[in-house]
C-alpha cells in the first residue's frame, strides 16, 4: 500500500464539488494520504486580538469555482464506480496552532431568531494546544478539543458546480464531531473515480453548530485510508466510530432528515443482526440515540448513534 502527501496550494485546493474537476492525484484502493489543509474560509493568517478577524486569504482563489470551503483534492481511486461504497479511515486529525469562531452580525434566520443579528460579528481567536488538547480564548475561556474534518465527499453525478455548504448522499459539509480517529466513514460513490476532497478543519463543535461556526483551523496533518467497497450498497453515509455506529439523514427539513437516518439505522441493524425490520426497530427504541448534526447549512442533519456492546444476541 502506497502512502501519498497533498499540501495545501495552487493546484491542490478547491472550493466546489464537481464530477467535471480533474483529479489531482489517482491512488489504489487500500493507499493512504496525508492531507495538511488551509481552515474552510482560506485564511493564510487571523488579524490578532484584542480586535480579532480575518486576516488576507489565500491569493490564488477563484471567486467562482472557489466559492466555497477551501479543499484539498479531488483524488481518483482506481476502479471506484458508481454505485460502489468507498472507505474512509480516518487515522489522524491533528490542528494547527490557531483557530478562530465567529457568531452574529448577519440578517438571517438563525441570527435573528437568537438575537444577535444587529452589529458587528464577533470573534474569537483560539491557540490550540495539541498536547494538552486544549484551546483556549483570547479572553481566557477553555474549551476540550476534539479535532475533526467538516468536509468529506465527493460530487454527484450531475452537471455544473455544487456548494460546499450543504452535505449530500455522497457526504460533503457534514459537520460531525463523532467522526475522530479510529472512525471508518463510508461514503456512496456517484461518479467514476469517486473524486474526493476533504477540507474545513475544526478544533471543536458541539452537536448542531448552534453559533454557525465551530473553532475553524488549519489542520496540520489529516491521514486518510482509501479502500472500495464494491459489494456495498449504500443510500446515505454511514460510520463506524470508535463510541458506535452512526447513520446519517440530511434535507431542509429536520423532521425529514431525522427519518432518514433512523431508516438507516433500521437498515443498518437488519445487515448486523439479521433482525427483521420490526424487531430492528423495536431495538433501536431501546439503544438508538438521535442527534442533531448541525442546523446551520441550509440543509440540516441528523446522525442515529447506535453505541458499541448495547446489543448482544
Amino acid at each position: 500500500m502506497t502512502k501519498h502527501t497533498i499540501l495545501p496550494q495552487s493546484g491542490t485546493l478547491h472550493g466546489s464539488f464537481s464530477r467535471d474537476n480533474e483529479p489531482i492525484l489517482t491512488i489504489q484502493s487500500g493507499d493512504s494520504v496525508s492531507y495538511s489543509t488551509l481552515d474552510g474560509d482560506w485564511l493564510k493568517e487571523l488579524k490578532p486580538a484584542p480586535n480579532p478577524g480575518h486576516g488576507p486569504e489565500f491569493e490564488l482563489r477563484d471567486p467562482i469555482r472557489d466559492a466555497g470551503h477551501a479543499m484539498c483534492g479531488p483524488i481518483a481511486i482506481e476502479g471506484a464506480m458508481p454505485g460502489m461504497t468507498l472507505a474512509v479511515r480516518i487515522n489522524e486529525n491533528r490542528p494547527a496552532s490557531w483557530g478562530w469562531s465567529r457568531v452574529g452580525g448577519r440578517q438571517t434566520e438563525h441570527d435573528l431568531r437568537l438575537g444577535v443579528s444587529e452589529g458587528e460579528p464577533y470573534y474569537l481567536s483560539w491557540e490550540l494546544n495539541n498536547e494538552r488538547m486544549l484551546a483556549t480564548s483570547h479572553l481566557g475561556h477553555s474549551v476540550r478539543m476534539q479535532p475533526f474534518m467538516g468536509v468529506l465527499g465527493m460530487p454527484p453525478d450531475e452537471p455544473g458546480l455544487h456548494s460546499t455548504h450543504p452535505p449530500r448522499f455522497c457526504g460533503g459539509n457534514m459537520d460531525c464531531k463523532e467522526l475522530v480517529p479510529g472512525t471508518t466513514l463510508y461514503l456512496p460513490i456517484a461518479v467514476k473515480g469517486g473524486l474526493f476532497s476533504v477540507g474545513d478543519g475544526h478544533a471543536a463543535q458541539g452537536d448542531g453548530e448552534v453559533g454557525s461556526t465551530a473553532i475553524e483551523c488549519p489542520m496540520d496533518k489529516v491521514d486518510l485510508t482509501f479502500t472500495l467497497l464494491p459489494d456495498m450498497k449504500l443510500a446515505m453515509p454511514r460510520a463506524n466510530t470508535p463510541a458506535g455506529w452512526l447513520t446519517f439523514g440530511f434535507h431542509e427539513d429536520l423532521k425529514e432528515a431525522t427519518y432518514t437516518a433512523l431508516n438507516g439505522m433500521v437498515d443498518l441493524l437488519q445487515e448486523v443482526f439479521g433482525f427483521h425490520r420490526k424487531e430492528a426497530l423495536a431495538l433501536c427504541s431501546y439503544t438508538v440515540d438521535l442527534r442533531i448534526t448541525q442546523i446551520v447549512n441550509g440543509v440540516c442533519g441528523v446522525h442515529a448513534v447506535l453505541p458499541h456492546g448495547s446489543i448482544r444476541c
